[in-house]
């Protein structure tokens, strides 16, 4: 007689908690005060909370943004850290970044990779026709559509590429243990209104770093799906209009603030960065942040329309 459901999920959490009892930490093969760790998109965020973890353990950071002075703020609180400006999607700029380890740290052992922007709105409305209207998008809301798009794409996705192309070589030639931490999106595997253009961009990319962990073996690479967290990640935001000329200046206030505001709801930035680090430590591959989310992709699967109509609540949309 088979096992019951009941009892392979039994047997299965027993055997995946003594796994975690058993793993090796990273640390036995490189110390934290030894550790080389690279942060791009490290100016804000997650990315700069783990910027912040990573040398309050002792490692040696080097830290990685768009703008200098915010690259300049994260370095006046880390120890033993360097500060590039830099642009993820800029090959130029990542060879220099490249470039720059090797002379000063002879190498790199770990690649965090937390640049990205986000995209808020659903795609037709982004194109400007309207969920309850039956008009075609004009020529001219396509083309913002498509340009927003390429935004994304280029920060989520080709910035990544780049990423691996230029630090993949350096790692495995530098390091002792080498490893790449992705953080993606619960977006890129859980399907989400108001989220077409950043959950598909998020969603290429870690499907690129999974095909890389298979041709690169002997490098750990580590995917961290967090669902939303607090902070003001939406104000990069690539799919907002411009503010028109003639808009009313209350208006005008009440969209910026509306996009630029810190959200106080989601997932805490230094518990997330605490299990980012975690992941690294521990050569976890795929992290769902929360846990239950694992369940969550697999019900998807399973019965796609609840978690639809889940997805749908959570950000209040309502179809036409």
């Amino acid at each position: 007689m088979p096992p019951s459901p009941c009892t392979l999920l039994l047997v299965l959490s027993v055997g995946f908690g003594l796994w975690k009892l058993n793993r090796r930490h990273r640390a036995t093969v490189i110390p934290h005060g030894e550790e080389r760790v690279l942060i791009l998109g490290a100016s804000s965020g997650i990315g700069r909370e783990i910027a912040r973890q990573y040398a309050a353990r002792g490692a040696t950071v080097c830290v990685v943004g768009r703008r200098m002075d915010k690259v300049t703020a994260v370095m006046e609180k880390c120890k033993n850290s360097l500060g590039l400006s830099a642009d993820i999607t800029i090959v130029k700029d990542m060879v220099r970044v490249r470039t720059v380890l090797e002379k000063e740290w002879a190498g790199v052992d770990t690649v965090i990779v937390a640049a990205g922007v986000s995209a808020t709105r659903p795609l037709l409305e982004v194109a400007g026709v309207g969920l309850q209207q039956d008009s075609d998008a004009s020529e001219e809301g396509i083309q913002f559509a498509i340009n927003a798009a390429e935004t994304a794409a280029r920060s989520n996705y080709l910035g990544p590429m780049i990423a691996a192309i230029s630090f993949i070589p350096l790692l495995k030639r530098s390091s002792k243990s080498p490893s790449i931490l992705l953080i993606s999106s619960l977006g890129a595997v859980i399907p989400a209104p108001t989220r077409t253009m950043y959950g598909s961009t998020k969603g290429a990319s870690l499907l690129l770093y999974q095909a890389l962990a298979i041709e690169h073996p002997s490098i750990s690479f580590s995917f961290v799906l967090p669902s939303t967290v607090e902070g003001d990640f939406r104000a990069s935001a690539v799919d907002q209009e411009p503010l028109p000329e003639n808009l009313p200046a209350q208006v005008a206030n009440e969209r910026t603030t509306l996009n630029s505001t810190n959200s106080t709801s989601g997932l805490k930035v230094y518990r997330v960065a605490q299990r980012c680090i975690q992941a690294v430590d521990y050569s976890e591959k795929i992290v769902f942040i929360p846990h239950i989310m694992r369940l969550g992709h697999l019900v998807y699967w399973i019965w796609p329309s609840l978690i639809e109509r889940k997805a749908m609540k959570k950000y209040g949309f309502t179809p036409e």
